[in-house]
């Protein structure tokens, strides 16, 4: 879905082939935002504005390996763009990269990093008491996709909740597991509160 913004146009890259650019990688990378929803459920359900790609943040360089001849704009700080420059570490409070094939083309895919300790644990960077193991973090489409398993994606959409993203909480209820929903009820009170819609929605399944 093509969508115009103040640095120009959105038009999301097709899930095909931003997998198949990843691939190459011997780093880990999934699928995450509304897509990652979607490859959890089975089926599409919804257009989408962009098309999101995790990193840990200690992999980020290999994404302009992937992305070589591309333009990468970091949002530093949030809610500007600046050029990514080839070979920076960016600091620790950039977490969003917009990406498109040259300066007249629209933006393709969004980079997101994310955080990992020396142990093997994923790191929620909105609330470091939040974590996970790496090796959980995860899983696997039938086409061969690694994407975010739900909790922690629906974990990201709980802070400020658009349309879209209640939409894809509904539809992933159904598909999440007794402990998926535990995991999910006691990180989304311990970060927005108990008193969050989610949550309380989510005691109610139990």
């Amino acid at each position: 879905m093509r969508t115009e913004t103040p640095w120009g146009p959105w038009d999301p890259a097709p899930l095909p082939e931003v997998a198949r650019r990843f691939s190459v990688l011997h780093t880990p990378w999934w699928i995450a935002g509304g897509y990652a929803v979607e490859l959890a459920v089975g089926h599409a359900f919804r257009d989408h504005a962009d098309i999101d790609v995790l990193l840990l943040r200690r992999d980020q360089l290999t994404a302009q390996q992937v992305l070589a001849g591309w333009e990468w704009w970091a949002a530093d700080p949030p809610g500007t763009l600046r050029p990514w420059l080839p070979g920076e570490t960016l600091p620790p409070h950039v977490h969003d990269i917009w990406c498109r094939p040259g300066p007249g083309d629209p933006w393709r895919v969004q980079l997101m990093l994310d955080e990992a300790d020396d142990d093997g644990h994923w790191v929620f960077r909105r609330d470091p008491r939040i974590r996970l193991p790496l090796d959980r973090l995860g899983r696997v489409s039938g086409d061969g996709i690694p994407y975010l398993v739900l909790p922690v994606q629906l974990l990201y959409k709980a802070k400020s909740r658009r349309p879209k993203d209640d939409q894809d909480f509904a539809t992933a209820l159904p598909m999440l597991s007794a402990d998926q929903r535990a995991w999910l009820t006691e990180t989304i009170t311990l970060a927005h509160g108990a008193d969050h819609p989610w949550a309380v929605r989510l005691r109610r399944q139990w």
